[in-house]
C-alpha cells in the first residue's frame, strides 16, 4: 500500500500540493507516478484535496488537520483502511512528483527483506549529491553507517569536512517504508526535540533508538519545498 500524505497548508509554499505540474496538480502527479507499483491512496487534510483526487480517479481519505507529521497522517489513513499489521506501507511525500518508480521498488524490496527478520521495520532512500547541493537547507542530508543504517539526518552540511578530505555527501529522498505494526509504533513515540528543531520527522525514530535502514538509489527527483524548487524542477524535467 502506498499512502501519500497531503497537507494543504504548507508554511513555506502555501497550497503547493495543488500547484500545476505539466497539467496535473502536484499531489496527483505524484500519485500517478507510483500507482502502477501498488494501490495508492492520498491521505488529505482538506476536503478540496479529496474531491480533486476523486476527479482524477485516485482514492483519498480525509484525515485530521492536527497531525505533527506526514507519518502520523498516513498512520490514520492506514487505520481507516484496516490494514493488517504485517502489511507494507510506503510513504511517498506529496511534493515528490518526479519520483522514479525504480526508487520506490528498491525501498519496497528492502522492507520485504527486513520484515522477514525483525519486528521493527523502517527504511528510506538516499542518493549521492555534490557538496554544492549539500549546502541547500531544503535538501536534507543523511549520514549512513557501514550497515546501511542512518546515523543522522540534518538540513545542515553533514559531515563537516574539516580538512577537505573529499567527503561524499548524501541527500535524503522523501520516501519511507514500514510494516503497519512499525508505523503504529512510530506514531506512539512522543515527538522528539531534535525532530522539532530540524523539522524532520525521521529524527523521532533515531531519538528513540530505532533503526532506519537506508537504500542507495539513483534519482533526479527532489522534494519541492519552495517556488524556487518548483521553477528548477520544471526546467529539469521539461
Amino acid at each position: 500500500m502506498i499512502i501519500i500524505p497531503a497537507r494543504l497548508a504548507s508554511t513555506r509554499f502555501p497550497n503547493k500540493i495543488l500547484t500545476d505540474i505539466f497539467g496535473l496538480p502536484m499531489v496527483i502527479k505524484t500519485a500517478k507516478a507510483v500507482e502502477q507499483i501498488d494501490d495508492a491512496v492520498i491521505a488529505a487534510d482538506n476536503e478540496e484535496v479529496v474531491k480533486i483526487a476523486q476527479k482524477y480517479g485516485i482514492k483519498a481519505i480525509l484525515t485530521s488537520v492536527n497531525h505533527q507529521s506526514g507519518t502520523d497522517r498516513i498512520n490514520e489513513a492506514a487505520q481507516k483502511l484496516n490494514l493488517s499489521e504485517n502489511e507494507i506501507v510506503i510513504n511517498v511525500q506529496a511534493d515528490e512528483p518526479f519520483i522514479e518508480k525504480e526508487a520506490v521498488l528498491a525501498l519496497r524490496k528492502r522492507v520485504e527483506e527486513l520484515r522477514e527478520k525483525s519486528e521493527w521495520v523502517m527504511a528510506s532512500c538516499y542518493k549521492k549529491i555534490t557538496k554544492n547541493e549539500a549546502f541547500d537547507a531544503n535538501l536534507v542530508k543523511v549520514v549512513v553507517g557501514e550497515n546501511q543504517n542512518a546515523l543522522y539526518f540534518s538540513r545542515s552540511l553533514i559531515p563537516y569536512d574539516r580538512e577537505n578530505a573529499g567527503a561524499q555527501y548524501f541527500g535524503h529522498l522523501g520516501l519511507y517504508g514500514f510494516t503497519f505494526r512499525s508505523l503504529q509504533s512510530f506514531c506512539k513515540f512522543p515527538p522528539a526535540l531534535l525532530e522539532q528543531i530540524e523539522k524532520l520527522e525521521q529524527l523521532r525514530a533515531l531519538y528513540h533508538n530505532k533503526t532506519i535502514s537506508m537504500v542507495e538509489v539513483e534519482s533526479k527527483s527532489f522534494g519541492i519545498d519552495t517556488k524556487e524548487d518548483l521553477t528548477r524542477a520544471l526546467e529539469i524535467f521539461a
